[in-house]
């Protein structure tokens, strides 16, 4: 079998293994992968997805083995963010005619989007009084976080408990799909919310004091690590499980109110954890890989070691797939999280006009206002494109179609 993917090898740095064939790869993303590439304590090679763009420091859509270092931008901010999705007992035929009731109730379910006046009691993102099941999750998190905040106490002043079940916004959303049977589809998409951002913001903060204190000269400010066996690298991976066990368990709370969202509005009785499927794709986690135990970041990539399930959404108007990974030891066990940008949000607003976008996004019951024109389907890469270039890494399970989309 040929190799699927491209090698790029620039001067003092590990190659730079490309799954990206058929789909555009911008000039500055190329850039910031060799700068990555540089540093010393790079396991192997990197891996790069075909969703891959430019992100802070390192792109998202790259897989970064390490030895001995934790680059904290390259997990980012959105730590532990990743997909959720479950199969329903129910079919297409068993949903109402009109779904905006079923987007109106799911809109209330879930807290989303972000208050943007200073006047405002709260952010609507937020609970105001957090459910039961957010109290309950809550439980499991309280004790290791009190250990983090007692060394880290800023970290007590975020939104913590409160965005628990809680959306966000940008490219996050809830989504009510069908697959190639027909079958309904819950799936949604969130992170850690606004305590892992400070986390991560606090972390890279900290790294990069670490570097101008031992002298460390960098391609780039935003690749400040922290050495194995330093403090901060030991709170670090503390702090970022915590981090991850806080999304994982956000997406479990957001999918239990959906569906009982979608109860109040479909007649029939349902199950929904017929086939359920919960993965990051913003973590690092320790894995052996050719041998050795290392550390794999990825930021944007999900894991896709043989069997793995796995999620790979396309964007608001295009279709998504629930895959099974093939193990592929090149890519490091991993695939791409999605179909990944082709333009910056700023860009998207100037050339994609509201009349393309409602047009783009006729067959989905969803926000059509120019509000999400940075989340319109133009903005990113052919998600076809995007699975024909990793068809070496993951196996298509399902075919999923959005019917419904809530964003931020």
């Amino acid at each position: 079998m040929t190799d699927e993917f491209d090698v790029i090898r620039g001067e003092n740095g590990a190659p730079i293994k490309m799954w990206t064939r058929g789909v555009p790869v911008d000039e500055r993303a190329k850039e910031q992968l060799q700068k990555t590439a540089r540093l010393p304590f790079i396991y192997k090679h990197l891996a790069v997805m075909p969703d891959v763009h430019v992100g802070i420091g390192s792109t998202v859509g790259s897989v970064i083995p390490t030895k001995s270092a934790i680059i904290p931008a390259a997990v980012g901010v959105d730590i532990g963010c990743g997909m959720m999705a479950a199969c329903t007992t129910l079919v297409a035929s068993d949903l109402p005619d009109t779904l905006s009731p079923l987007r109106t109730a799911i809109e209330k379910a879930v807290p989303h989007g972000m208050s943007k006046s200073r006047g405002s009691k709260r952010d609507k993102g937020a609970w105001g009084e957090p459910p039961q099941a957010t109290i309950e999750a809550w439980k499991g998190l309280d004790e290791q976080f009190k250990r983090i905040t007692d060394k880290y106490p800023r970290l007590t002043k975020t939104n913590n408990l409160v965005h628990l079940g809680t959306l966000g916004t940008g490219n996050h959303f809830v989504e009510v799909c069908l697959d190639q049977e027909d079958r309904v589809w819950f799936m949604l998409h969130s992170g850690s919310r606004g305590v892992g951002n400070a986390i991560g913001r606090h972390f890279i903060e900290l790294a990069k004091k670490d570097m101008e204190r031992w002298f460390i000269n960098l391609p780039d400010k935003d690749l400040s690590y922290f050495p194995e066996g330093t403090e901060h690298f030991d709170d670090y991976v503390e702090a970022v499980d915590w981090a991850q066990k806080f999304a994982m368990a956000n997406r479990q709370v957001m999918m239990r109110h959906l569906v009982e969202a979608a109860r109040e509005v479909i007649a029939k009785p349902f199950g929904a954890d017929v086939e359920a499927v919960n993965c990051h794709h913003n973590y690092v986690t320790r894995e052996n890989h050719f041998g050795e135990n290392i550390f794999v970041t990825r930021k944007g990539a999900v894991r896709a070691a043989k069997g793995a399930m796995g999620i790979i959404p396309g964007s608001m108007g295009a279709r998504s797939y629930i895959v099974r990974g093939l193990g592929n030891e090149q890519s490091f066990h991993s695939c791409s999280h999605g179909a990944g940008r082709v333009m910056s949000r700023r860009e998207a607003k100037k050339r994609v006009s509201l009349e393309e976008h409602i047009q783009a996004t006729a067959h989905v019951e969803c926000r059509k206002d120019a509000g999400v024109i940075d989340e319109t389907p133009s903005a990113y890469k052919d998600i076809d494109a995007v699975m024909e270039a990793q068809k070496d890494l993951v196996e298509v399970v399902h075919t999923l179609r959005q019917i419904v989309c809530v964003k931020g």
